[in-house]
């Protein structure tokens, strides 16, 4: 296979994947059912024809407005259709074609969907938080099918279990010492996820990058919540596709 053509079919599905990541992004927090019934328009009602989803396209060609009310289409639409795409796009230069790619893909468009409603809505539902977790774990089993070794595997559940554990017995702590809920079981959930994805080093760089990036939106909100899950997808993303820069600078500023 020519080493664009992975790359570039890659895109091509993440693009109609993020348009189904559209509807779970608004039905799930709702509580409703993500394959039925089709898509409607959120303003009139009205049942959308086939021509009216075509990602990116249909929502240019309708300059941003619904094709029955006129009502405005938000842009998270297309802009959630356009990341997604792109992230399979990078996911398949990084991994290459293979069944740990599918995986791989599935649970970083998770974390998409997770970041966008925590930021549209201030919740983690747990269908696509443990869908991630799921997944992620899946890609370890893949690779362990691939490469003929239950140790892929059998790492990811130990780190998966040691990060998401020690989160919890952390906010248990601090809920103890605070005498309130410090955590919720939704971050313990992502932990793990996350060091199912990177492994222990990885996940406390991960974290660590998150912190960093929260730093700046944080200050400017003040007293208003800020949503971290974005910030922990964006850790786990860039730890994930420069991981070996990124430790190669750390051993160089540690051991010198």
């Amino acid at each position: 296979m020519n080493d664009w053509l992975f790359p570039a079919l890659a895109l091509l599905l993440g693009l109609l994947v993020g348009s189904f990541l559209n509807v779970v992004i608004h039905r799930t927090p709702r509580g409703e059912n993500v394959a039925w019934p089709g898509s409607r328009c959120p303003h009139c009602g009205e049942s959308l024809r086939w021509f009216h989803n075509i990602p990116l396209l249909s929502w240019l060609g309708l300059r941003g407005r619904c094709a029955y009310c006129a009502e405005p289409i938000s842009m998270r639409y297309p802009l959630v259709e356009l990341l997604n795409a792109l992230l399979w796009g990078v996911l398949a230069l990084k991994t290459g074609p293979g069944l740990e790619f599918f995986f791989i893909a599935a649970t970083f468009s998770a974390l998409l969907a997770l970041s966008a409603i925590d930021f549209e809505y201030f919740a983690v539902p747990d269908s696509v938080n443990l869908f991630a977790l799921v997944t992620a774990l899946l890609a370890a089993a893949a690779r362990a099918w691939e490469t003929d070794t239950w140790g892929p595997l059998i790492d990811a559940l130990r780190d998966a279990t040691i990060a998401a554990g020690g989160l919890w017995l952390l906010a248990w702590i601090l809920g103890k010492i605070l005498k309130k809920e410090a955590m919720g079981g939704a971050d313990v959930i992502v932990a793990g996820t996350m060091a199912a994805l990177l492994g222990l080093p990885g996940f406390f760089v991960a974290l660590f990058v998150a912190a960093l990036l929260a730093i700046v939106p944080s200050l400017m909100a003040k007293d208003t919540m800020v949503p971290f899950v974005p910030f922990l997808a964006m850790g786990t993303l860039i730890v994930y596709l420069f991981e070996a820069p990124i430790f190669r600078a750390l051993e160089s500023y540690i051991y010198g």
